[in-house]
């Protein structure tokens, strides 16, 4: 019995000690807890000013990256600061020395998500794409919708949404149809071969630059690309504007009215022919590589002999 009221009372006694600690860390954690709250405050203050600057100069995407980072950095400053004043014995070499080491722990646990990261922050950076461009990447292509710090998400021409992580994007080649403010657009169209080529060409130049949607300058051309075995090739090039709205549609407005333009002017635009030829089964050197005439009918006065006839004679040989 004695020795649980000892116990008990060593339990009450500790518990003082704890609670005399207490009271004496009390002024130093309302100070870290200010210092948390202030370094939390100056930290939203500070990434709003990031975006707004951002904002300003057109790089909005960058901004909220940048503003977030600013942000946390401040927080974590103010949480290390707390600490220390809450523990004065605590340094902050060695807050820094266990950063330091927590954040390779780290970097190992979430290496994906830090190289996405770190991939997105380089894009907002060197900005090779913004928001609103049109991109192809890794087969996908589309509208930029946002730039975040993990994945680019696109919006594909026909109304879904694609994320690509930051890191694909910024390994592999990536097509920006819209970097330039014009594109250009080609065609292959035959002509007859007994048509005129000077004719065929001017045709189909005044016709294309009279589309709408197509630029006069540079104004189209034609090349001839090929001399085919049914038709003489040509090759139609104009540019349009480099959105795909336009281009797509131009392109479908110039094929109609250059097909018009030459089927009124007389121009043939013959499809592929083929020639099948067949031969006599029945003649006498029919299967005699070195004497049948293939695809060809027998001459004047070569008379095929029936089969009934071709064995007699081969039979006749062997006697």
């Amino acid at each position: 019995m004695d020795e649980i009221d000892t116990n008990v009372g060593l339990i009450f006694s500790k518990l003082n000690e704890w609670l005399d600690g207490l009271f004496v860390l009390l002024p130093n954690i309302v100070v870290a807890v200010v210092v948390a709250v202030l370094f939390w405050f100056l930290g939203l203050g500070a990434a709003r000013l990031v975006i707004r600057v951002a904002n300003k100069r057109g790089r909005s995407s960058l901004g909220d990256v940048g503003g977030s980072l600013v942000r946390w950095a401040l927080v974590v400053v103010g949480v290390m600061l707390a600490v220390t004043i809450v523990a004065p014995t605590v340094t902050p070499g060695d807050l820094i020395a266990g950063l330091g080491v927590s954040s390779v722990a780290i970097g190992f646990a979430f290496k994906d998500i830090l190289q996405n990261m770190l991939a997105g922050i380089l894009i907002l950076l060197r900005q090779p794409f913004e928001v609103g461009d049109q991109i192809v990447s890794g087969g996908h292509e589309g509208t930029v919708e946002k730039i975040e710090t993990r994945a680019t998400l696109i919006k594909t021409y026909d109304g879904r949404r694609v994320v690509i992580p930051n890191s694909t994007i910024y390994t592999d080649s990536v097509v920006v149809n819209t970097a330039f403010a014009t594109r250009r657009s080609e065609y292959d169209i035959g002509i007859g071969c007994n048509d005129d080529w000077h004719t065929a060409r001017a045709i189909m130049e005044k016709t294309c630059a009279s589309v709408e949607g197509v630029c006069s300058d540079p104004a189209p051309e034609t090349i001839p690309i090929a001399l085919g075995d049914f038709a003489n090739v040509v090759r139609l090039r104009w540019w349009t504007q480099s959105d795909r709205a336009s281009q797509i549609h131009t392109f479908g407005a110039v094929l109609q009215a250059v097909y018009k333009a030459l089927d009124e002017k007389g121009i043939d635009m013959p499809y592929p022919t083929q020639v099948h030829l067949f031969h006599d089964q029945t003649e006498e050197v029919d299967g005699d590589r070195a004497r049948q005439r293939e695809g060809w009918p027998a001459g004047p006065g070569e008379v095929p002999k029936p089969e009934k006839a071709v064995e007699r004679n081969s039979q006749s040989s062997a006697d």
